[in-house]
């Protein structure tokens, strides 16, 4: 009889705990740092937003979000991020439309300049969210204090340190940056276990989450209906919805080189972000007060009301906020895509709803904003978690896994939204 004398596959080594000790403090003080600079952003641009917004037209006796006000606040919103990138020392950073959620390390005299240029941007009203610019903030800070401080610990860590500790941050939960960071994992060649690899990282995802969360008090819930038990026509309409969802992201994505060449010929940041500020003024005074900002706050209000506009006016909101967001990225505006995308696609699935009642909001909403976020940042994780805790209902885990096979057919391998330097898009 023959016998299989070829050797077992060698297995992965275990990293000992001794060497993951001494990571725990450096991470759990990284998480912190990184979560307390996200929320003062956060609340400067919030301050300053309710001066810009609402205080200032009162003492002007002008309309908060009327027409004019708009497109005041938008176009100077552009004049003063421009005078950011153009004079401030770093120049704000790369153009943003080149980068992406991993974040370059940047030398520190970038960083002032990218921040201001960040609350400008959430304050005064374009369609972009803080995660971005505060994780190449944060990762930037990280290897800078880091390497001085705890010049034992190689380089490479501070970056996944801080990107992990500001994702926990923004999701108000670790689980948020350990998808993340496994996703990254996989397309690297590493060494050791997995969990050996993330458990750093996850020291200062949940540093960052607690933090946010004691600060803060975070929550993603939309506090929509609640769904129980989904059915066929369910998994059908999660399906449908969040397929088509992604061919309207994929029509944002395949229009950016375009939209970003046109503002690129001004050639000069005071051109270039004025124009797109008042291409988003106009946008604005399309598709209401709802289409401005990040979009977190306003997918709230529309989820309080799912039954309250037309298939319509919530179709119009979708497209207009879905403008809005390739305007600013394409046009220099410092912020991030995934907030934005989130309101395009509860949008786009509460139009579904109204257009068809059997839709269930919850179905709607969740498979929209998956289906939007797998086109926009084709992070497959992300997508599936973000549309699982706007609902908070373990039921349609399923149905969204399900849903998410298709609408990854139809972007994968396609034109990413970043671009490279030559001007072309990232496959």
């Amino acid at each position: 009889m023959a016998h299989d004398t070829s050797a077992p596959a060698p297995s992965t080594p275990a990293t000992p705990a001794r060497a993951l000790l001494p990571l725990v403090l450096p991470a759990l003080v990284v998480g912190v740092g990184a979560s307390l600079l996200l929320l003062g952003v956060s609340g400067l641009a919030e301050a300053l937003q309710h001066v810009l917004w609402n205080n200032l037209p009162d003492a002007l006796g002008v309309g908060s979000y009327s027409v004019l006000w708009m497109l005041v606040m938008l176009t100077g919103t552009g004049i003063l991020a421009g005078l950011v990138v153009w004079k401030v020392p770093g120049h704000a950073g790369p153009d943003p439309a080149m980068t992406g959620l991993d974040a370059p390390v940047m030398p520190p005299v970038v960083l002032p300049g990218l921040l201001i240029a960040t609350v400008l941007t959430l304050a005064g009203g374009p369609s972009l969210g803080p995660e971005n610019p505060i994780i190449a903030v944060n990762v930037g800070l990280a290897f800078w204090l880091g390497r001085r401080l705890v010049p034992a610990l190689p380089g490479a860590a501070w970056p996944m340190l801080a990107e992990a500790a500001t994702i926990g941050a923004l999701f108000g939960t670790p689980v948020a940056a350990a998808l993340v960071i496994s996703e990254a994992l996989a397309g690297r060649q590493v060494r050791g276990k997995l969990w050996d690899n993330v458990f750093a990282p996850l020291v200062a995802a949940a540093a960052g989450a607690l933090t946010a969360t004691l600060v803060a008090h975070p929550s993603f819930d939309l506090h929509l209906p609640p769904f129980s038990r989904p059915g066929w026509s369910d998994l059908l309409a999660c399906v449908v919805i969040a397929s088509l969802a992604a061919l309207l992201g994929m029509c944002a994505v395949y229009a950016f080189p375009y939209v970003h060449g046109a503002f690129a010929r001004l050639r000069h940041p005071l051109l270039i972000l004025p124009a797109g500020g008042l291409v988003l003024g106009l946008l604005g005074a399309l598709g209401g007060q709802l289409t401005l900002f990040k979009g977190l706050d306003e997918v709230a209000e529309l989820a309080q009301d799912p039954d309250g506009w037309s298939a319509g006016q919530f179709a119009a909101m979708a497209v207009v906020k879905l403008a809005a967001l390739l305007v600013a990225a394409s046009s220099g505006f410092r912020g991030g895509r995934i907030f934005p995308a989130v309101f395009v696609g509860a949008a786009f699935g509460l139009a579904a709803h109204a257009l068809i009642p059997g839709v269930d909001p919850s179905v709607g909403v969740s498979a929209g904003v998956l289906g939007m976020l797998l086109a926009i940042t084709r992070q497959g994780w992300v997508s599936l978690f973000t549309a699982a805790v706007l609902v908070a209902s373990p039921a349609i885990l399923s149905l969204l896994c399900i849903a998410s096979l298709p609408a990854w057919l139809l972007v994968t391998g396609r034109p990413q939204m970043q671009l490279k330097e030559d001007g072309s898009a990232v496959r």
